[in-house]
């Protein structure tokens, strides 16, 4: 009974340090996006919305939305050109796969990395996770979210969707954002990142 008891407080102790790391490096990743909206050089918010802005609105951070995904590389994929909300035509290419298993349902995401940013230093390892799911439209941005990743050692790879974000084009409609693929449709409710902005009428 005792070495039970010993091996059950191990294991919540692993558990709880986990969720305080993972709650941090969330708690790090809001921060600066708000320091990124919030100063004029890389807001995407129009000049009026700026003025009055103090802070995104975000979901109840959840460790569940923590998921710990099986990275399987998909090589030899056909760059293609990305849907976006203005006509563009940015390259994209099929990085790899994402599988894991959510609200006890198997789930596959594509990851895909962007052609154009591959010759820039600081994105060659960069890749770009876009995601629709139940909530949009109601409490998150119409045309779905984003998660950026980076290129794993592994074949696990962290998807944390409280580290999903609104394209800019959710605040500004001068931005061009891709939309999400169809097969990257998440049909449950990801209650998790950042919530839908809402506009003050009269600065649109």
């Amino acid at each position: 009974m005792y070495r039970l008891f010993i091996l059950s407080l191990f294991f919540f102790g692993n558990v709880l340090a986990q969720d305080s790391s993972d709650i941090k490096r969330i708690l790090f990743f809001q921060n600066q996006l708000n320091k990124e909206f919030a100063t004029e050089e890389t807001s995407p918010l129009t000049p009026k919305d700026l003025k009055e802005f103090k802070s995104l609105d975000f979901f109840k951070i959840d460790t569940t939305f923590c998921v710990k995904a099986k990275f399987i590389q998909t090589p030899h994929e056909t760059p293609f050109i990305m849907k976006t909300t203005n006509g563009s035509e940015p390259l994209y290419v099929k990085y790899g796969e994402a599988h894991f298993v959510l609200q006890e349902r198997k789930w596959v995401l594509n990851i895909y990395q962007n052609q154009g940013l591959t010759t820039q230093l600081e994105y060659e390892d960069y890749l770009f996770l876009p995601f629709t799911d139940v909530t949009n439209g109601q409490t998150t941005y119409d045309g779905g979210r984003f998660i950026d990743l980076k290129i794993p050692g592994g074949d696990t790879i962290l998807i944390d969707f409280n580290t999903a974000y609104n394209p800019y084009c959710a605040y500004n409609d001068r931005y061009s954002c891709p939309v999400p693929p169809e097969e990257n449709n998440l049909e449950i409710k990801i209650l998790a990142g950042v919530k839908k902005y809402a506009k003050h009428p009269e600065n649109e």
